[in-house]
């Protein structure tokens, strides 16, 4: 169904639409509500593709090879042997197709078979139920909250710290 590939400069172009559209960013990082106009766009990519210290994926759909968004880990520690996973799809005609689902699993291989990480945390929105479901589902366990540390659409709401380790991601695959 989809493919992680690296991005490149060519792919940018979807990104105007998608970190202009409210709805796509809601939930997203703060950093993309702060983004208005191509300019901003092309900066924010730029250093996207020039991070070397997080992995950082497009998310492609296999069939036809089109970007529908972005995918990764960050703040990687080598001695904690730990990231933080994120993902960002900016194509709402791919909403609720199981490919959220898809990515984590891909990107829960990368982070524990190919990178040696240990454990691999997120926070989501608490709002976003749909997202805590999958990854509930994927294997994430709720580790606290973090209150009210969000803002968006004039309220402030809490955000949940999830996380996997390793070894629980071993005896799923095995299950």
């Amino acid at each position: 169904m989809i493919e992680l590939k690296a991005l490149n400069e060519n792919h940018v172009s979807p990104f105007y639409k998608w970190l202009n559209d409210v709805d796509s960013i809601r939930y997203s990082l703060s950093a993309f509500q702060k983004i208005n106009h191509s300019g901003e766009v092309d900066v924010w990519f730029r250093s996207v593709l020039e991070d070397k210290k997080n992995l950082n994926l497009g998310i492609f759909l296999k069939s036809s090879k089109q970007l529908i968004g972005f995918t990764g880990i960050c703040k990687i520690s080598s001695l904690n042997r730990s990231g933080e996973y994120f993902i960002f799809i900016g194509d709402k005609s791919m909403w609720g197709k199981g490919i959220g689902s898809e990515v984590t699993k891909q990107i829960l291989k990368i982070a524990f078979l190919e990178k040696g990480l240990n454990r691999l945390m997120l926070t989501v929105s608490k709002p976003n139920i749909g997202g805590v479901k999958a990854y509930q589902k994927a294997g994430f366990i709720a580790e606290g909250k973090c209150r009210q540390a969000c803002f968006r659409d004039g309220k402030f709401h809490d955000k949940l710290i999830m996380s996997i380790l390793k070894d629980e991601y071993l005896k799923a695959i095995k299950a």
